[in-house]
């Protein structure tokens, strides 16, 4: 389009149909190359901190190149007495014309390139952002079981003297409970159905060490089962009721566990007893709930996910897991 433009323009001044034509040809082939080579320059050496003149020294370079060129293969093809008189009294005008169309080149790909690097850096930020949350998940997982295996091996150590069976039963349960920790660490997401066969392990467990002091009831829909949880979620929820619900009142202590779906969204309640007299909510809400709250937020960027209450004797605590 371009040398079909110039062409006509070189006809109506007046120029030979075939002068005019070796002329837009000429010019506006060596012209293109001059764009091709700002581009490429621009390409692996994008100005940084709005450092142009650099750039604007380049394309006045390429420019004059570009008119050389073009008067030595004009004169080489067009070697005329007229023809070199009107290229001298046309300079003005084609330096004009080839910096703005190299000036204008040099704009598209400097915003091109701009916005690509922009992308990329963006593509590398938010991976960046995906590892350091993937790493914090992870720590978080890690961080739930030590103590845990802690007070078990003590449990099993307090066991073996007086109640042998007991303590060999034990330590199978906790065998099964931690190979099971280790599979899930290869999956993220799993089954409610498959979080909750790995929470009744880990109660198997604590039932040896509290004996009939504590008993559960778990209940959940018929259409929960195969929604999907983040892998040992309920565990560190379960162990929180635990601990505040026995250390903190006597006799029998019942953990009520209770999955709904509401609107495409798994809801988790988890409810123990607690003594208002000897202690207050805010005793119930220690690390598990914590870094169940950090990981949802890490998953979700949502802080609303986790909730707690006290109603009269109990204490309560929702999780909602929205669904893909």
């Amino acid at each position: 389009m371009i040398i079909l433009a110039n062409y006509l323009v070189l006809l109506y001044t007046g120029s030979h149909w075939r002068t005019a034509l070796i002329d837009s040809a000429i010019t506006n082939s060596l012209l293109v190359a001059g764009c091709l080579v700002l581009a490429t320059i621009i390409r692996y050496y994008l100005p940084k901190n709005n450092d142009y003149f650099n750039l604007i020294g380049i394309g006045f370079v390429i420019t004059l190149i570009w008119l050389f060129l073009s008067r030595s293969g004009l004169v080489y093809f067009l070697n005329m007495e007229e023809y070199n008189h009107f290229f001298t009294k046309s300079f003005p005008i084609r330096f004009t014309y080839g910096l703005l169309m190299i000036g204008f080149m040099g704009l598209i790909c400097v915003v091109w390139y701009t916005q690509q690097d922009q992308k990329e850096n963006e593509k590398r930020r938010i991976e960046a952002e995906q590892l350091t949350k993937e790493a914090e998940l992870f720590k978080l997982r890690q961080q739930l079981q030590p103590h845990f295996l802690f007070n078990s091996l003590n449990s099993i150590s307090a066991l073996v003297g007086t109640r042998p069976d007991e303590a060999r039963k034990m330590i199978q349960q906790l065998s099964d409970f931690l190979r099971g920790t280790l599979k899930r660490e290869e999956h993220q997401w799993i089954s409610l159905k498959e979080e909750l066969q790995y929470l009744q392990l880990y109660l198997e467990i604590e039932k040896v060490r509290f004996g009939n002091r504590l008993s559960t009831n778990i209940e959940s829909d018929d259409k929960t089962g195969e929604m999907k949880i983040p892998a040992m979620l309920l565990q560190p929820l379960v162990e929180n009721a635990i601990k505040f619900g026995l250390y903190d009142t006597t006799g029998e202590t019942t953990i009520v566990l209770h999955a709904s779906a509401v609107d495409n969204v798994l809801q988790i309640t988890v409810q123990n007893p607690f003594d208002p007299e000897t202690s207050s909510p805010k005793q119930g809400t220690g690390f598990g709930l914590s870094s169940v709250q950090r990981r949802l937020y890490l998953l979700f960027g949502r802080h609303d996910l986790v909730s707690t209450k006290a109603d009269h004797n109990l204490f309560i605590t929702t999780v909602k897991i929205p669904q893909a």
